[in-house]
């Protein structure tokens, strides 16, 4: 390993990292990003070379005072706005509750944050913390990502956002989004390798016992079917489903079970869910099979048969379709996690 592949000079300054700890999230939203950003300083150092981060760890408003949904209060030495200099990397770890983000204590933080693009060279969220950026208009137009389950509401509330919940990091210029909780380790590994280089990045990860790139071409393994209205058709018709999985469940089989015709039965299932029926089906199959690999040991052929997903190769295209990985890498990630261990 020579100095060139570190991307370390001895006259780099420190990059000034600020992250703002938002109430109500968990630890890991700016404590993990925190480690990466430290734990980067200390093989920098140990490299010989100069530069690293600055890290801040401060709250959105005055008082100083961030509650986390652990109960634990962090007191921060500054609130964001009593930061000077130039902030390299702007980090909102987390957010307060998404449904009352017109809290008056934090208006002025809203506002201080709609200029922070001016001042800074890249600003990112962690989980919930995209919805502060969009409040505070940064993502507009912009794609960006935030936890599989907040995905929906955040396009609902923010329309000009070109919400992807699928990766553990997006990148739109100088505009960076992560998932959900630990993905925000995920998008400072990235940025720690954007700024010194992949060996570095590669020995914070070892450090932390923590992958630099992620298995499963970077996807948040979200429910493939958010939960619909009780009176939504597709509700009503799911347990049924569920029990008939193994057999063909073709659009005729489907309206006949609910009395309906073909033709009025997809127009109305589509209208209601936004999915066709058999796409629909598709993705309830992957679902049935997530969970016989994470909670059994059926063979794959077992379950590639109760769910109706053909055979190996018909079932390992349709994961890596849907969730980008194979069922049996699957099985080795989510498996319950003593299944292993337990002699």
């Amino acid at each position: 390993m020579n100095q060139e592949d570190l991307s370390v000079r001895k006259d780099k300054p420190k990059k000034q990292v600020v992250i703002v700890a938002m109430t109500g999230h968990m630890l890991l939203d700016f404590s993990g990003p925190a480690d990466v950003f430290n734990c980067a300083n200390t093989i920098i150092e140990r490299s010989g070379g100069s530069g690293g981060y600055n890290v801040l760890v401060v709250s959105p408003t005055a008082t100083k005072q961030v509650t986390t949904s652990a109960g634990i209060e962090i007191n921060c030495m500054y609130s964001v706005m009593e930061v000077r200099g130039h902030i390299d990397t702007l980090l909102i770890a987390g957010s307060n509750d998404v449904q009352n983000l017109d809290d008056p204590n934090y208006q002025e933080f809203y506002s201080w944050l709609s200029a922070a693009d001016q001042q800074t060279r890249r600003v990112g969220s962690v989980c919930a913390g995209a919805f502060a950026l969009a409040k505070a208009g940064l993502l507009n137009g912009k794609r960006a990502t935030t936890h599989w389950d907040r995905g929906g509401q955040l396009q609902k509330n923010y329309p000009l956002v070109q919400v992807d919940s699928n990766p553990f990091y997006t990148k739109d210029g100088k505009i960076y989004t992560s998932g959900g909780v630990s993905s925000g380790i995920d998008l400072a590994l990235a940025l720690v390798e954007e700024d010194y280089g992949r060996e570095i990045a590669m020995q914070v990860a070892r450090r932390l016992v923590f992958y630099l790139n992620r298995p499963g071409f970077q996807v948040q393994f979200g429910n493939l079917l958010p939960v619909q209205d009780h009176q939504n058709i597709a509700e009503k018709m799911r347990p049924w489903m569920i029990e008939h999985l193994h057999e063909p469940l073709d659009i005729v089989r489907l309206a006949d079970h609910i009395n309906m015709s073909p033709r009025n039965f997809t127009r109305v299932f589509h209208k209601q869910t936004g999915t066709p029926p058999a796409k629909y089906v598709e993705k309830l199959r992957v679902e049935a099979a997530r969970k016989y690999l994470e909670d059994t040991d059926s063979t794959l052929e077992e379950i590639a048969e109760k769910c109706g997903l053909g055979g190996l190769v018909s079932m390992r295209r349709t994961f890596l379709r849907h969730l980008m990985v194979t069922p049996s890498d699957y099985r080795r990630a989510f498996r319950t996690s003593l299944a292993d261990v337990i002699t």
